[in-house]
Order: C-alpha cells, then structure tokens, then sequence
C-alpha cells in the first residue's frame, strides 16, 4: 500500500509545477514592452555664408628707416667728442670736432694770395685801357697792346683761381667740424679724443639710424603670391581698397604692437636661394618700441570672402589619413560623417572650401555621444552653453575676421 502511495505524491508534484509554471508565464506576458530610449541631444551650429577679411603672417625683420655712417672728410686729429653714445640727434648737429688749426691757417692764406691778386686788377687794367686808346691812334705797335692785354686777362684769371683756393679753404675749414647728416639714434664711437682720423676712410666714425618711422621687410613665397592671384581672379576673394594697405605687426614676445603700419611696396626681384619675394611695410615707431634687427610677424591683409564657410575648430576631426571631417544631423535626424576641404584657420575657426552647405547643422558639442548612422537629437549650441555644460559656440554670421 506504501508502494501505491509514493508515485501518487509524485504526480502530485510534476501538476504542481506545470501549473505554477503556467501562472508565470501568464504573469510575464502581460506586462507592456520596455520603450527605447530618446536619441541623445547634440549641439549644433548652423552653416551660413558670411564675410570674412582673410590674412597671412609672414615672418619679418625690422631695418633702419634711413641709416648714415658717418666719415671724415678731411684728415686730422680729434679733439673733441660733442654727442653721447646711444643719444637722438638732430640734422645738422656736431658729433666731433677735428683740429682747424692747419685748415684755419690754409684758408687765411688763400684770402691773403687773393687780396693781392685784386691788388693788381685796377693797374693792369688802367695800363690795357691807354694801350687800346694808343693802338687806335698807332702810338704802340699791336703786339705791345696783345702783351698788355694779356697780362690783364691772366690777373682776372688769378683772381678767379684765388676765390676759389679760398672757397675750398673755407669747406676743408668747415669739415673739421663733423656734422650728423640726419635726424636719428647713434651708435657706438669708433673714435675717441687724440684719435687720427683721414678724409673717407673705411670705417665710419659713428653710425646714426633713424627709427620712426622704421621698415619691416618679410618674404613672401612666390607659389602663394601666384595661388592669391588666382582666388582674386575668380572672384574669391575682393580686394579691400585702403584696408588692403594696413598691416598689423606681432612682436617677438606674442603681443600685438599697437599702431598699423602701411603696405609700401612689392619688391620686383626674387630671391634664387628661398623662391620669395620681399614685402616692405613701414610702421611708426614713436616711443621706439621697434629696434633695427628684430624678428616679428606682419599680419597682410588678402582680401574679404564674402561667402565664407567658417566652423569652430573643434568640431573637426581627421581620419587616419589625415583628412578632415565633420559630423552633421540630416533632416531625419540620423548623424552623417562628411569629409570636407579647409583652406586655412581664421581665429579659432576653420574656413570651409568644399564639403558643407548653407543651411547644414554641424555637431560642436556631444559628438563623443553619437556616430555616423545613428540618431541624435540637434539642439542649438547657444542652448547647451546657457545651461552651462558646454563651451560656447555662435552661429551667428561675424562682420569680419582676422
């Protein structure tokens, strides 16, 4: 009877499972499918066509607006130094004084040897009159008056000799006074007192540079010369009147000097060794911030683009080819990765040649968050940066550009 009884129980137990079973497969059916969750949102800008003033930097030197070195032009000793080294003069002030006794002596001479020659001028002169009265009235032969008259002439000549013995006295006596011939900065004296000095001698007794206003002379690659004419040609870029004359001037130290200067001139010749070009600017230079030699950057203007595509640059990325990208939301909200064509950076923007289109929604911010075919959400980047989770980013069109 136990025998009968135990697989009863376990019958039993087998209905009791299928039916809990059952009751909880029924309990799961009926609850309502997990929804998916919301495309994760993306800030965006908005492609616009908008102007933009385009520069270069070319790398430059500053040089001497005028720069003179000053020589003797007579030969002597120095007695005096009259300037400070390092000093401003002016034109026409005296830097040395050379000893004037020998030309002092020189030119008092000559003014002695013509004193005299004008002496003899009224006598001689007196004595060719009566002889020209007498050779009318043959009283002296012609030969006596062709004697006369000759020694008349050759007393003039004497005279005209001495004014001018006394004239370059009198510059040789000037000279021992050396002057600045223009307004500047001195250098360093080659010479001190006691020094002898001759007329054009090589080295120069001091240099004098003028600096304000002062050049700056940077080199210009000839390929970008020829692809900037190209841009001007299609119609790319136009060219900007008096502001296309302005340059900007970057110091050694990173900072912007604070006056423009003004586009002079294009040199004609290029330089065999860099394949350049020389661009020379001249800038004013009042509190003589800019010295002679120093390394700077001048900032050309090309040209204004008025259809400019310009993007952040953080929204671009590269392949691992290098080539740069950008992330897009079509208009059924998928993310699109496009390759683009940028020309250059303008501020902290890159302008855009080919690969985007006025109207397109470009991803600057979330784009870890998203990938190419999946969807996202575009919300203006002016939106995120207000709530503070983001940089700031405008898609707003700017005036101009540097």
């Amino acid at each position: 009877m136990q025998s009968r009884m135990k697989p009863d129980r376990t019958m039993t137990f087998f209905f009791l499972f299928i039916f809990m079973s059952a009751l909880l497969f029924d309990a799961c059916s009926g609850q309502k499918p997990q929804q998916a969750p919301p495309p994760p949102e993306v800030g965006t800008i908005t492609v616009r066509e908008q102007e933009a003033v385009l520069t270069t930097e070319l790398p430059g030197r500053t040089s001497a607006y005028r720069v003179a070195e000053v020589r003797p032009q007579v030969s002597g000793i120095v007695q005096k130094r009259l300037f400070e080294e390092g000093s401003d003069v002016r034109a026409g002030a005296v830097l040395y004084q050379i000893d004037p006794a020998p030309f002092q002596a020189a030119f008092e001479s000559a003014g002695a040897s013509l004193t005299r020659a004008e002496a003899n001028i009224p006598a001689i002169r007196s004595r060719a009159e009566r002889y020209r009265a007498l050779l009318a009235e043959r009283a002296v032969s012609q030969q006596d008056f062709d004697d006369v008259d000759s020694a008349f002439r050759q007393a003039e000549a004497e005279v005209r000799y001495w004014k001018a013995a006394v004239e370059s006295a009198r510059i040789n006596l000037e000279y021992t006074r050396v002057t600045a011939p223009i307004s500047g900065r001195t250098g360093r004296s080659n010479v001190t007192e006691g020094a002898l000095v001759t007329a054009s001698q090589p080295t120069p007794l001091v240099t004098i540079q003028q600096l304000d206003p002062i050049y700056v002379d940077a080199p210009q690659s000839t390929a970008e010369l020829l692809r900037l004419k190209k841009r001007i040609e299609s119609g790319s870029l136009e060219q900007n009147g008096t502001g296309q004359k302005k340059v900007r001037l970057i110091l050694e130290d990173g900072s912007e000097y604070p006056l423009e200067g003004t586009f002079q001139f294009q040199d004609v010749t290029v330089e065999r060794t860099t394949g350049s070009v020389t661009l020379r600017a001249v800038f004013p230079n009042p509190d003589g911030i800019l010295l002679p030699g120093m390394f700077v950057r001048g900032v050309v203007q090309e040209g204004v683009n008025k259809q400019a595509i310009l993007i952040p640059q953080h929204a671009v990325s590269r392949d691992p080819k290098g080539n740069p990208l950008a992330l897009l939301v079509d208009p059924d909200g998928k993310v699109q990765e496009r390759q683009i064509s940028i020309d250059r950076a303008v501020g902290n923007q890159w302008l855009v040649t080919s690969g985007l289109a006025p109207g397109e929604k470009v991803i600057v911010e979330g784009m870890q968050k998203v990938r190419s075919g999946s969807p996202a959400k575009a919300v203006p980047a002016e939106e995120i940066a207000s709530s503070g989770t983001a940089a700031v980013y405008t898609d707003k069109p700017a005036a101009t550009t540097k």
